[in-house]
């Protein structure tokens, strides 16, 4: 099988390609670069079944000729970190918009099955008025904020990415599949746009002081990078995804200041944990929600899909990469 995976040079992206040149695909790749990274990629330079193209998913004459040789596309690439969605709010819709309804376009002209991934940020604040410890479902509202609240640009692109891509599956009969992934961590993930783990591991293996936003009492769900690409492979490879939302991520939540805790314990730091207000982190026009919790009954009754690894298990092996780099 011949694939295209877009954001390949990224942190989830590499784990996918490493994963399908295990199996034996053709795999090319494209990526801009804005977040991707050469280290990533470097392990697969010398294996035959591997090309690399340094591009933009909005370069619509690059799309058009690599949909159009491929067998199938995995489309991850897309701007991603709430620090740089914050800094970069133009380029950021533009990216999650232009860029996927191009590859929607091309997959439909040349028939080619689809992968989107999207994000639990679609969800925007509908965790708030969930009731009990139910996680959130797929068919459950989006509640977004303001327009003027710069955070809910990421959202919103990424939502209209979801309404494009059942467009083209109802009215253009594209294969498609949507999978909204919650809190993706493991090594190769960097710190630079906002990621949470790697930055508090950097700052404990340094004896720095570990920066919690807001009060640390917000919970989220973690999921090991590894589990989410067996899952997004799988999926691609069954009927009933098509047309589908689906979402991938771990039903266990931790808040962030056990988080910051846990990494000062694996680490054997002497860091301390500093408060620090999300205004003074990000600036005017944030807002963030108490909890993000995915409901994974729908991925697990279609492809048996459960978690195995924790986030103890986690964040020691970002410790261990980043003892090693």
């Amino acid at each position: 099988m011949k694939y295209l995976v877009t954001g390949g040079a990224g942190f989830i992206g590499s784990y996918l390609v490493e994963a399908l040149l295990s199996m034996g695909h053709i795999v090319t790749i494209v990526d801009d670069m804005s977040t991707g990274t050469y280290n990533n990629i470097k392990p697969f330079k010398k294996d035959k079944n591997f090309s690399f193209v340094l591009g933009t998913i909005l370069d619509q004459n690059l799309m058009m000729k690599l949909v159009s040789k491929c067998d199938q596309v995995f489309h991850l690439a897309a701007v991603v970190g709430v620090k740089h969605v914050m800094e970069n709010p133009v380029d950021t819709i533009r990216t999650n918009t232009i860029g996927t309804e191009n590859i929607l376009h091309y997959c439909a002209k040349y028939n080619k099955k689809v992968l989107i991934a999207s994000t639990s940020e679609v969800y925007g604040k509908a965790m708030k008025i969930k009731k009990g410890n139910a996680g959130l479902k797929e068919s459950d509202d989006s509640l977004f904020g303001a327009t003027h609240i710069r955070r809910w640009s990421y959202a919103t692109s990424k939502a209209l990415d979801e309404f494009l891509s059942l467009a083209y599956y109802q009215e253009k009969n594209l294969p498609v599949v949507i999978v909204r992934l919650f809190n993706t961590v493991g090594p190769r993930q960097l710190g630079d746009y906002g990621m949470v783990i790697p930055i508090f591991v950097h700052k404990a293996l340094l004896g720095d002081t570990l920066p919690v936003f807001g009060d640390g009492n917000q919970r989220r769900s973690f999921t090991y990078v590894g589990d989410v690409v067996k899952g997004i492979i799988k999926l691609m490879d069954i009927k009933d995804a098509e047309g589908q939302v689906i979402n991938i991520g771990n039903s266990d939540e931790t808040t962030i200041n056990e988080l910051a805790e846990l990494v000062i314990k694996i680490t054997k730091s002497k860091s301390q944990i500093e408060h620090i207000p999300y205004e003074k982190a990000y600036g005017i026009g944030f807002e963030d929600m108490s909890r993000r919790k995915p409901d994974i009954s729908k991925i697990n009754k279609m492809i048996g899909f459960k978690p195995t690894i924790g986030i103890e298990e986690i964040v020691e092996q970002v410790v261990t990469y980043m003892k090693s780099i």
